[in-house]
């Protein structure tokens, strides 16, 4: 644990006076609003792809440059934005990147061509990914331990959430008022969250800020990339998410292509499946109190390396029905509810005063797993079936097994 933490936890007073034993509620859903902001307004917009592209006169396929770009944009902000607030402090980085994000709204919300929407989204990933990187940031400054597990498992079961809600939300909002309005939406929530921000969390980074350059920036991301303590963990939590968007991704071509679920079919099992995690969420603070942050992280990656390896052998023998999808997955699901918040805790424990560049680097990984992860269960000569199981198969092994090389 990095010398200079306070150790403190959620009865304390953080250092902008904010108390955190009465407005602790309301600080968790800022910061869980935060991290699920990148992936509720990219999901609300899926069941809209279609009317899009007939409106902008295109294929359906083309509107793919929409998620395509958005994510891109994300991974690689996420490197500057990190650093930067470990610079500048939270607060001057947060309040900028939700004003980007609300004015990558608007564009979207007006745009008359596809290539229009298309920097809209840009726009709006540039600044949503300071959103994403600093709720981890500021969890890491206000607690410690066994609360920052806890913390990180509301934050978690936020991020599952909005992939799991959105797409009905969207779809009804596209239904009542025309694709336009899931941007009008977002932004008003991105709105919402920058005025809480300001009134119950303000400045939380309070250490050593050190000047930043290109320089200063690679030679931060090296010596993490060198830390064990840092790159085990991490490289663990994001072969997990990188699985996790790869079955947002497949599932689509495995239940509509595949046994014939209707859209709305489709957007149901996606919100069911979210409270497994919650389910999960709600497991991994009390494992983590019995036991420690390693136990709870080593569990759950166990448990969601099995259901994978079950979902493979299955689809392996041509077993292929809904049940054999179903209960592997949430076999998956639920091991990563365990494994991802006390990973992530794990990964950032150690690094208070460079909490923003560990959260930085951990977001980009996690990115760039996930595209490798899609691109490969894509081009698999399989079905979607074998080839999503075969992927999150790999991906959870090679998880739990990096893991053993823990240096705690």
């Amino acid at each position: 644990m990095d010398e200079n933490d306070e150790g403190r936890t959620m009865s304390t007073t953080s250092n902008d006076g904010t108390t955190t034993a009465s407005g602790i509620g309301l600080l968790l859903a800022i910061l869980a609003s935060l991290a699920a902001l990148g992936t509720l307004s990219t999901n609300i917009l899926l069941p809209s792809l279609p009317r899009l592209a007939a409106d902008f006169d295109v294929p359906t396929a083309a509107t793919g440059s929409l998620m395509s770009s958005f994510f891109a944009t994300f991974a690689i902000g996420q490197l500057f934005v990190g650093p930067l607030s470990d610079r500048f402090g939270r607060r001057p980085i947060v309040l900028s990147g939700l004003l980007i994000f609300v004015v990558g709204c608007v564009i979207c919300t007006v745009a008359s061509t596809l290539t229009v929407l298309i920097a809209g989204r840009v726009v709006q990933a540039i600044g949503v990914s300071a959103a994403s990187v600093l709720s981890r940031a500021i969890a890491r400054d206000l607690f410690s331990g066994n609360e920052l597990g806890r913390v990180l498992s509301i934050i978690t079961v936020a991020m599952a959430a909005a992939p799991g809600f959105s797409p009905l939300v969207g779809g009804g909002l596209d239904l009542l008022f025309g694709w336009r309005s899931a941007f009008a939406v977002v932004a008003a929530f991105g709105v919402v969250i920058a005025i809480a921000y300001v009134f119950r969390v303000g400045e939380t980074h309070h250490g050593v800020r050190e000047r930043v350059s290109l320089v200063s920036i690679f030679r931060g991301y090296t010596s993490l990339l060198v830390t064990r303590q840092f790159i085990v963990p991490a490289a663990s939590v994001a072969l997990l998410i990188g699985g996790l968007f790869a079955v947002f991704t497949i599932t689509p071509a495995i239940l509509v292509d595949g046994l014939g679920f209707s859209p709305i079919a489709l957007a149901m099992f996606y919100a069911g499946t979210v409270f497994i995690v919650f389910g999960a969420g709600f497991v991994a603070p009390k494992l983590t109190q019995r036991t420690s942050l390693a136990v709870a992280a080593k569990t759950g990656l166990v448990i969601a390396s099995g259901g994978c390896i079950v979902m493979a052998i299955l689809a392996g023998t041509g077993f292929r029905s809904f049940a054999s999808y179903l209960l592997p997955m949430l076999v998956f699901l639920f091991g990563m509810g365990l494994a991802n918040p006390t990973g992530t805790a794990l990964t950032m424990s150690p690094f208070g005063e460079r909490a923003g560049a560990a959260s930085a680097l951990l977001g980009f990984m996690q990115m760039t797993t996930a595209a490798l992860a899609i691109v490969t269960a894509t081009l698999l000569p399989v079905s979607a079936f074998s080839a999503l199981s075969i992927v999150l198969a790999i991906l959870t092994t090679m998880a739990a097994l990096i893991f053993r090389l823990r240096a705690y």
